[in-house]
């Protein structure tokens, strides 16, 4: 699915030809000369929302912002056992029972966009996708066999998106969970929860005392020029881009260190499918080429001419090679994940 016209950006043929050949570059040379995995200056805090649950805030560079608050409610599972349970001890979950992606709702805000647009329809979709593709997070909303918990995320992207945005919202989503905090159950079995009112006892979704647990998922955005991977594009570069993709992962903590597991991989339409394309001299009637006598015999001529220089959308699909080398710079070990976690990580805590 290609992003809303909003992410588009104006280029002429011969500086989308310029760029992409910049791009292609070995090393590739960037417009604001960042390295290919290197990723843009961002400003991140946590908890700033008082009457949630969690919530984070993230400011990119270019000036684009998103705020995320989550608030989390009691609901009926609709599954369990409604009879009287008595003394049978029925607080550890039945194998059989687990958690529901119903059980997270998503919802997200840009401004000059309708709610039912295609890009944060398609956002949301994503973002859901990848948060409850490792099963974690559904389960630690899970209470009892009658009751359980409900995640409403509310995204809110406070300025027009300058660049695709989903790199921005799955950061911030990742912030606020980490944030999130769910009172103090004192019930016991599957009697109806009721929770303690010290906020004080609360404890964190993902908990930070565990010296084993999980971490959110995160999707970023990866495209490549030629053979060259970048992460974290801008609006220009994903104007030439070949292949746009969102790659899904998440981390675990056991005994071995820290796992990285790969979620997701989605192709993205880029934006440079609907770019204009150059004209060649040899094609340019104003340049003294003559002009073809059916559009038939232009569309020919056209496909059979290749000159450097000469700007023209991509076309195809992905290569699995390419795939391969994707998921191998982002979830091998050392890879851009860690890097990313770990920055998530020290956010978390600074804002903490």
């Amino acid at each position: 699915m290609a992003p809303s016209a909003s992410a588009y950006t104006l280029l002429s043929p011969a500086e989308l030809s310029y760029l992409h050949s910049s791009l292609a570059l070995d090393p590739p040379i960037r417009p604001d000369l960042r390295e290919p995995a290197q990723f843009r200056p961002l400003i991140a805090e946590s908890d700033i929302l008082p009457k949630t649950n969690g919530s984070a805030r993230i400011c990119f560079a270019d000036g684009t912002e998103a705020i995320v608050g989550i608030k989390a409610e009691v609901e009926r599972s609709g599954t369990g056992r409604t009879d009287d349970v008595g003394d049978v001890d029925t607080s550890e979950r039945p194998a059989q029972l687990v958690g529901q992606d119903s059980w997270v709702e998503m919802t997200i805000d840009i401004p000059g966009i309708r709610d039912d647009d295609p890009l944060p329809v398609f956002l949301a979709a994503l973002l859901h996708e990848g948060l409850m593709a490792s099963e974690e997070l559904a389960d630690k909303l899970w209470i009892n066999r009658r009751f359980h918990w409900k995640l409403y995320i509310d995204i809110l992207h406070l300025s027009p998106p300058l660049s695709y945005p989903l790199p921005l919202l799955s950061l911030t989503v990742h912030l606020a969970l980490l944030s999130t905090r769910l009172p103090k159950l004192v019930s016991e079995n599957d009697e109806d929860p009721s929770f303690d009112d010290d906020w004080e006892a609360s404890s964190y979704l993902y908990a930070r005392d565990k010296q084993f647990d999980s971490s959110p998922s995160v999707t970023l955005l990866v495209m490549a020029v030629g053979d060259n991977i970048i992460f974290d594009p801008t609006r220009e570069e994903l104007a030439v881009a070949d292949v746009v993709l969102a790659v899904s992962f998440a981390a675990s903590l056991d005994s071995t260190g820290r796992t990285i597991r790969l979620l997701a991989v989605r192709t993205i339409d880029p934006p440079s499918r609907l770019t204009p394309p150059g004209v060649p001299d040899a094609l340019n009637t104003a340049t003294g080429a003559v002009a073809s006598t059916s559009s038939q015999q232009a569309w020919t001529a056209r496909e059979s001419l290749e000159k450097e220089g000469v700007w023209s959308p991509p076309r195809g699909g992905v290569k699995r090679g390419l795939i391969k080398r994707v998921i191998a710079l982002t979830v091998g070990k050392g890879g851009i994940a860690d890097e990313v976690l770990d920055g998530l990580k020290a956010m978390n805590s600074e804002g903490a």
